[in-house]
């Protein structure tokens, strides 16, 4: 439906950037996962020295406790000291015979005397969720091991990459979704504004027209030829005059009333008709048993919108030969008019970057026509448009979508 396609530079760009961001993002996170995963193995290695050394100081224990000479002589302060700056690492003393002989950092060791059912329930816990352990025996009649796992700040440590990955895409989102909404306001406040301005312009001029078209028509009152062109003429202006006025309201809520929606698509298609080359045909629906649908629409707006179609479809074929395609049908809630061409068609990656305001597909254009169609449908109708179906060389079609009359 649409000419040759060009990629405008705001777009390419806009969509650069949010990759240049991604990637920064994913950057920072893998970088901050490989350091956290070194500091995490580190941080390991000591806590397995640690447990190693705690089971050291408990065999040391053992050692002067089967040894009378050695309790009363042996200095025990630092086995002892060991046993007591162990505050973080989870650890279980385990005979041989599978009874639980102490404990600490795990849940039951926090009195004085430790709490074996509860310690036996961490243990089994420890042991699903795996476990290492250090031999603690005293041979050839003392076998006991000491059980340890992860320290609740190795865990963390695993973890806090993840952390900061969900925190870095919500900063990155909470500030795309403002930048955006700041962005898309002015944009409105910009097309308001070029709105009201435009409609304030072309108020002179439109006037001045229909002063100059009564002028003819009082001159050539004898000529029916000429009458014909100048009520087209007339008619063409008036379509205008009301456009501009509807324009000149932008930002207030447009006024619906319910009408026949095939009125309205053979009103559209009579007009484009006369104004287009002979060797483009239009196919546009007749209602079964003249049964009508009806729709609440903003009729100057809707018009308006599939004109354009229209008018696109027209641009969009070689030497003016072709043909266009009304289909009307019902969907759920809403009646759907599927425009179709044999233009030139539309790539699939560009079905909807050609609703973005400034994306133009002509040389001369603006890029405003299909993005202020598809505000005065969802905005003002409640409804949506959207490019149903394109093949390069085979043509378009567009699906427009307005809510039914209750």
């Amino acid at each position: 439906m649409l000419c040759y396609l060009h990629d405008m530079d705001l777009y390419t760009r806009k969509s650069y950037w949010k990759w240049y961001l991604a990637a920064g993002a994913v950057l920072i996170v893998i970088i901050s996962l490989f350091y956290t995963r070194y500091l995490a193995a580190q941080l390991m290695v000591r806590e397995e020295q640690q447990a190693t050394l705690w089971a050291e100081a408990q065999r040391a224990l053992n050692k002067v406790e089967l040894d009378t000479f050695q309790f009363f002589h042996c200095d025990l302060t630092m086995p002892v000291k060991v046993l007591e700056l162990n505050n973080t690492i989870p650890v279980v003393l385990v005979n041989n015979a599978g009874q639980i002989e102490d404990a600490l950092n795990v849940p039951g060791s926090e009195g004085k005397t430790i709490d074996t059912a509860r310690i036996r329930l961490e243990l089994n816990r420890m042991f699903r969720e795996g476990v290492d352990s250090v031999d603690a025996s005293i041979p050839p009649d003392i076998y006991k091991k000491v059980y340890y796992s992860r320290s609740k700040l190795l865990g963390q440590l695993w973890w806090y990459p993840f952390v900061q990955l969900g925190l870095i895409a919500a900063f990155i989102a909470f500030g795309y979704i403002g930048f955006s909404t700041a962005r898309r306001s002015e944009q409105n406040q910009v097309w308001l504004g070029m709105a009201k301005e435009t409609a304030h312009q072309l108020g002179t001029p439109i006037t001045a027209i229909l002063g100059w078209i009564e002028t003819l028509k009082a001159v050539n009152e004898e000529r029916p030829d000429n009458q014909e062109m100048l009520d087209e003429l007339r008619n063409d202006v008036t379509r205008l005059e009301l456009v501009a006025d509807r324009f000149s309201k932008i930002g207030a809520t447009p006024e619906l009333r319910t009408v026949n929606l095939y009125e309205e698509l053979e009103f559209c298609r009579a007009y484009m008709q006369r104004r287009s080359p002979r060797k483009v045909e239009f196919d546009f629906p007749v209602p079964a048993d003249n049964e009508p649908l009806m729709v609440d629409l903003n009729t100057p707006l809707f018009d308006w919108v599939i004109e354009n179609l229209l008018r696109n479809a027209i641009d969009a074929m070689e030497g003016g030969i072709g043909k266009i395609t009304a289909v009307v049908y019902e969907e759920g809630r809403y009646a759907c008019v599927d425009v179709s061409d044999t233009g030139k068609g539309i790539p699939s990656g560009k079905f909807k970057m050609i609703f973005k305001p400034g994306f133009s597909t002509k040389t001369r254009g603006w890029g405003l026509g299909l993005s202020l169609a598809k505000r005065i449908i969802e905005e003002y109708h409640g409804g949506k448009i959207f490019v149903k179906k394109s093949e390069p060389g085979k043509g378009t079609t567009f699906s427009v979508k307005v809510p039914k009359s209750r």
